[in-house]
């Protein structure tokens, strides 16, 4: 399975302290030089960068349209690793984009892009087994002030037959 992500979900995903359970989803994922920049150099110090440059299993490819990069920019107001990741996955032909961000998430499936946020890893981490209390990881999100829709962690509860938060 080919999987593309955008700097959100390696970023929330190590500040909760489950970068690793992504490689536990997929064998590899490869970001776009961009979303590595954005993570990595200029997010040095930020969560995720060392982790994120150190992981084997996530490999750094540059996007072939850089001229389609630039002018997709211009154009939604998106910035690179959104554009740069569904690019990406335009190219590899991905089976999977990983994004957070409601604009880049519309145009990733305007792209015909199969895309799935850090919400839904999660419920997928809690089907098989890797966390084990997904409320209690909701709350840690909500804790490290991480952008994300109460409603959204809600349903996904509902959907477990899981306590409100």
């Amino acid at each position: 399975m080919k999987v593309v992500s955008n700097a959100s979900p390696l970023i929330t995903l190590a500040r909760i302290g489950h970068l690793e359970s992504l490689h536990k989803l997929y064998e590899a994922v490869h970001i776009p030089t961009e979303v590595y920049n954005e993570v990595v150099i200029a997010g040095a110090g930020m969560p995720g960068a060392v982790a994120v440059s150190k992981a084997d299993w996530i490999h750094v490819t540059a996007v072939r349209d850089v001229d389609g990069l630039a002018k997709t920019m211009v154009k939604t107001g998106l910035g690179a690793g959104e554009i740069g990741a569904v690019f990406l996955a335009r190219e590899l032909a991905a089976d999977l984009t990983l994004m957070d961000e409601w604009k880049g998430r519309r145009l990733a499936l305007e792209e015909g892009l199969a895309v799935v946020g850090c919400v839904g890893i999660l419920e997928e981490l809690y089907r098989r087994g890797e966390i084990k209390d997904l409320r209690q990881i909701y709350q840690e999100l909500l804790g490290q002030k991480i952008r994300v829709d109460l409603r959204t962690l809600q349903s996904s509860l509902g959907e477990f037959k899981l306590p409100p938060l």
